[in-house]
């Protein structure tokens, strides 16, 4: 690696320096110092004489260089700044994981109270809702279905003013756009209190709405008892509820169709903090009343829809070993998951390695907040449920989780979190030591200007979300400047680089100890590419802000 010097002050003068150090005062870069280049620098250690050729051809226009095999500096600056130099490796912005694996041994996009658009009490639910969840990569929607006049299932947030949609209406849209983005399987997560009659109607609608698109009966696997694998599941929808459970010797059928609310109710969790004032916690106690009146029995026509995604109710590790098939999922508030994963966390990844298991905001998150996904993660859940509605840092991480596999919807989890035997635990994941990142933030070009108008005084910072812990650091500020130049040196120690995330922020400095966000982007520490590289930077509501970017400098040892 070449010795480091004084930096200039933009970008295309810190990538002119880095061309001049390799061309040995020539005019042109030969192809022989392009792949000393690629080797040294950007460590793409598999470069070959072909690679350089290859991008010789791809971005260099001059002629008399392109027939002497090498480049002029247009040309190296056209390729430092293509996606070739992303920070993000290309070959994971396409599907390259194994796709033949147990839906279980997948990390799946999944989207909390999915029809609304605002606040759990209030707010507006919109058939939007899911069409931007869809095309975001989520892959399990939640519907909350009630009765409604004239025989028709609604969708809204029971016992709030939120505004309520139909349940026909959200079924047509989720047939249009379910595959938009990933053929890889929707699964429908019903939480279900409608009467027996308009279940009937629910189960007509998926009926004859999805058509082929819904599964309906077993596939014919070899590997029967286990889920089947995203590959399997291909441009289908599967219905996540409560199912029939076969009579016992008694015969009591009619017991096993009841189910009450708390097997997959979603309510606040005692002991859990209100995030606003006394008021929503009065609201949520009057809601959790009357809710508990009312017992759900399944209607054998709605519950011959569920396939392998049965909703059982969690009761104890020891018992979902003897009892829970693999087809059998469970549903579990964030407070509820917290405390199993810190007094169980071995057996909950055992538990994870099997079946799946989806994890739900607490209740008193009245104002559509998200916990941070990663600590859900760390212990193997497939189904970590976020309001996908509400912007910051837990949105941020989930869009750079599922940006991993050509944005599917499913990234396969690490070895350690998929493998069955003892002694599996979150620090299963660590390697024998800790990866070393070094990290030079060194300019951002093209940065917006405020929305107050006043000059932009930036600074950037980084933070690494591992699993038992986060970290983060900033860069001193730069003064009104939209094309910074910070040089900015970093170390961070990973012990967990399989399933850590990095997320950069541009932040202007509005007061001595206030900041607003510029712009973010985040992705999975597996997906970043080493050596000098630029990275896009995406809006508080997850939208490309082009040409805004960063430029650094990324080294592991």
């Amino acid at each position: 690696m070449m010795k480091r010097t004084a930096r200039p002050a933009t970008r295309r003068a810190e990538i002119q320096r880095l061309y001049q150090c390799y061309t040995a005062d020539q005019l042109t870069l030969a192809a022989s110092s392009l792949l000393r280049f690629l080797h040294r620098e950007q460590m793409e250690l598999t470069a070959n004489q072909e690679t350089v050729e290859r991008l010789i051809d791809r971005y260099e226009i001059d002629e008399t260089a392109r027939t002497d095999r090498a480049m002029t500096f247009e040309g190296f600056h056209r390729y430092m700044e293509s996606k070739d130099c992303s920070v993000l490796d290309q070959s994971h912005t396409v599907v390259y994981q194994d796709m033949d694996q147990p839906l279980c041994h997948y990390f799946i996009s999944t989207s909390h109270n999915t029809y609304l658009t605002g606040d759990q009490l209030v707010g507006k639910s919109h058939l939007d809702a899911y069409v931007s969840a869809l095309r975001k990569g989520c892959r399990c929607l939640e519907i909350d279905c009630w009765d409604g006049p004239n025989t028709e299932p609604v969708v809204y947030h029971g016992y709030t003013l939120t505004t309520k949609i139909l349940f026909r209406d959200v079924v047509t849209t989720v047939e249009q756009h379910a595959f938009e983005v990933s053929p890889y399987p929707v699964i429908l997560s019903l939480e279900n209190h409608c009467c027996q009659e308009q279940q009937v109607v629910m189960a007509q609608y998926l009926i004859s709405i999805l058509g082929e698109k819904l599964l309906k009966t077993p596939l014919d696997l070899p590997t029967s008892g286990e889920l089947p694998s995203p590959n399997d599941l291909k441009y289908k929808v599967l219905i996540k509820n409560k199912k029939i459970r076969a009579p016992n010797e008694a015969g009591e059928e009619a017991a096993s169709r009841e189910a009450d609310e708390s097997e997959e109710e979603e309510e606040g969790e005692e002991g859990e903090e209100d995030e606003g004032s006394a008021e929503p916690s009065k609201f949520w106690s009057l809601r959790k009343q009357k809710k508990k009146v009312k017992k759900v029995m399944v209607a054998e026509a709605l519950s011959d829809l569920v396939i392998y995604t049965q909703s059982v109710k969690f009761t104890s590790f020891s018992h979902a070993r003897l009892h829970q098939t693999p087809h059998q999922n469970t549903s579990m508030g964030e407070k509820k998951a917290r405390k199993l994963a810190r007094a169980s966390g071995p057996d909950f990844i055992l538990h994870n390695q099997r079946c799946l298991s989806r994890i739900y905001p607490a209740g008193s998150r009245t104002s559509s907040s998200n916990y941070n996904p990663q600590e859900f993660w760390s212990i193997g859940s497939q189904l970590v449920a976020l309001n996908f509605q509400s912007l910051g840092l837990p949105m941020d991480l989930n869009g750079g989780r599922f940006q991993d596999n050509g944005r599917c919807g499913y990234v396969l989890k690490p070895a350690a979190l998929r493998r069955s035997g003892q002694g599996n635990s979150a620090s299963s994941l660590q390697g024998p030591r800790p990866t070393q990142l070094l990290l030079k933030v060194i300019s951002g070009s093209h940065l917006p200007v405020p929305r107050s108008g006043k000059t932009l005084d930036s600074f950037v910072r980084v933070e690494v979300h591992g699993v038992h812990s986060a970290c983060r650091k900033n860069t001193d500020t730069v003064k009104n400047s939209l094309s910074p130049c910070w040089d900015a040196s970093m170390n961070f120690s990973v012990s967990d680089p399989e399933l850590s995330l990095l997320r950069f922020s541009v932040r202007d400095q509005t007061g001595l100890l206030s900041s607003e966000l510029v712009g973010q982007y985040s992705l999975a520490f597996s997906s970043m590419k080493r050596g000098y590289r630029w990275l896009p930077l995406l809006s508080r509501e997850g939208f490309s802000m082009d040409p805004a970017s960063l430029f650094v400098f990324v080294w592991c040892s």
